[in-house]
């Protein structure tokens, strides 16, 4: 290996590494609010670049549909949770939120793809299909279970993703896609050509780091998750809804993993069972973070990059075995470290 060698490996693992940097914030925001290792990430990942695809196509994504199904049924829950609470006074708001928002997204993304858009509106659209799914599945899924223990909502969220493999193959179909890339811009650094999807996907990370910082530090609903995140009980007992935190924490989350599936797209083949790899490889990255360090997940998911870009050189066959044997010792040494305590549950 020649030292021009290391340095593109390099790069395109720092590249690699910004996306599942994305990925790893968003699963660490999920957790510290809600307790949920959200495995399906990846998924929405995947499910993005597969709209956008699709919307390239000119064709509308089955993510619509996907969405609407999901409006339905977390619309009627909530109604039924609200029936047996007796609180009748909140249905506007909730049927507003859970089933009207969502449909308007669709009606309108449906609209503005009979004009022929842009590349720029075609961004935005997948981004808007995408951004309910996450806090829909939350109502489903997790918000009836919100109290029960981190394992129970480990496997719920495990089999959950296998859920969505399934209707993304629905929805989708088995094919693979690759979307055009978003700017055909490249330079040289350091003797090494660089390409400005490259740079895109490096400054994205950048920046979505440093706008999660300004919005944890410096807003009051930022803040308010941060409370939730650290104690859930003292922040109900403030006037903060755990239940509302944990919606903006999905939104966010929902948002980001559109984010990474826009620019993972132009550089990967994407088919409808690719987030799984993504997500989990961006989870090794938190768990060295400790799932609870948005830095610590960042770095660590930019480590996991330029691994995986080396070991494909080395053995493109054997690269993911070295990347998830990272795990271990990681895990090992998060087990000595760490304080251990027994989980509380709220009742």
């Amino acid at each position: 290996m020649t030292s021009d060698i290391a340095a593109i490996l390099a790069i395109d693992g720092i590249a690699t590494g910004a996306v599942y940097a994305l990925v790893a914030i968003g699963t660490v925001l999920i957790f510290t609010v809600t307790r949920v290792i959200f495995i399906p990430f990846g998924d929405i990942a995947a499910f993005t670049a597969l709209t956008l695809a699709a919307l390239d196509a000119k064709r509308f994504p089955g993510t619509g549909a996907l969405v609407v199904i999901l409006a339905c049924l977390a619309t009627l829950i909530e109604i039924i949770s609200l029936a047996r609470s007796g609180e009748f006074r909140l249905l506007p708001r909730a049927l507003s939120f859970y089933l009207v928002l969502p449909l308007a997204v669709v009606g309108v993304a449906w609209l503005v793809m009979l004009l022929d858009p842009p590349l720029a509106v075609r961004l935005v659209l997948a981004l808007m299909l995408i951004t309910p799914i996450a806090p829909l599945l939350d109502r489903i899924v997790f918000r009836p279970i919100a109290d029960g223990t981190v394992l129970l909502l480990l496997t719920v969220s495990v089999a959950l993703h296998f859920a969505l493999v399934g209707l993304g193959l629905l929805f989708f179909g088995p094919e693979g896609v690759r979307t055009e890339p978003l700017t055909s811009f490249s330079t040289e650094i350091a003797g090494v050509l660089v390409s400005g999807q490259t740079m895109l996907i490096v400054i994205a990370g950048l920046v979505f780091s440093g706008l999660l910082y300004l919005f944890f530090d410096f807003t009051l609903v930022g803040k308010s998750l941060r409370a939730t995140a650290v104690n859930r009980t003292g922040s109900r007992l403030m006037g903060i809804r755990p239940a509302r935190a944990g919606t903006i924490a999905y939104l966010l989350g929902s948002l980001m993993a559109g984010v990474s599936g826009i620019l993972i797209a132009p550089v990967n083949t994407v088919f409808y069972d690719s987030g799984f790899l993504i997500g989990l490889k961006a989870f090794v990255g938190a768990i060295v973070g400790g799932m609870t360090s948005y830095p610590g997940a960042a770095i660590g998911a930019v480590g996991v990059g330029i691994l995986e870009s080396f070991a494909s050189f080395e053995s493109s066959a054997l690269k993911d075995v070295i990347v998830f044997s990272l795990l271990i010792p990681i895990l090992i040494w998060r087990s000595l470290a760490s304080l251990h305590s027994e989980e509380e549950i709220e009742e």
